[in-house]
Formats: structure tokens, sequence, C-alpha cells
């Protein structure tokens, strides 16, 4: 598990599974947050796009949930960002 490792990394033991189980440890903790990372991109995404539109963000969700559409975030960032038209659809819908 320790090939690419340069140095003594790769090729004394000790120091190699110290480096492998540090390596193993940052690949756990990566997809934890990976989630978060994303989840917080698409926020920020929604974000600029309802403000292209006179909300904030908590305005526009706050509204978005009292008139039960269900987009979950991903969906709508590609919608802020790619699809304007659609966008405005949904922020004229919740208005």
């Amino acid at each position: 598990m320790a090939k690419g490792y340069y140095g003594a990394r790769k090729n004394v033991w000790s120091v190699a599974k110290n480096a492998v189980e540090k390596g193993l440890q940052y690949a756990y903790i990566g997809r934890k947050q990976r989630k978060r990372a994303f989840r917080s991109l698409w926020i920020q995404r929604i974000n600029a796009g309802a403000r292209e539109h006179g909300m904030s963000y908590s305005q526009f969700m706050g509204a978005l949930s009292k008139a039960g559409i269900e987009l979950n975030r991903k969906v709508l960032a590609d919608l802020a960002m790619n699809h304007k038209e659609a966008f405005a659809e949904v922020v004229k819908k919740i208005k």
C-alpha cells in the first residue's frame, strides 16, 4: 500500500506502516469532508441565484418548503448555475 511513496516511507517497514495508516485516516476523513464541501458549494450557488431575484438563501429555502416544492440543493444549484431560466421559473412559482 506504500507504493508510490518516496524516501523512507516506501522501504522502511515502521515508517511505511505509519505513513499508510495515516494516509488511510486522511482518506476516511476526506470522504466525510467532501460531502460537507459540496453542500457548502451548493448553498453558495443557490444563494447567488436567489439574490439575483431579490431574495436571500434562507428566504428562498423557506418559501420553497412552504410552496411544497421538493428539489434538493444539488439540483437547485445546477439550475442556478446552468439553467437560469428554469431557476427563474422556480422563483416565480414561490413568490
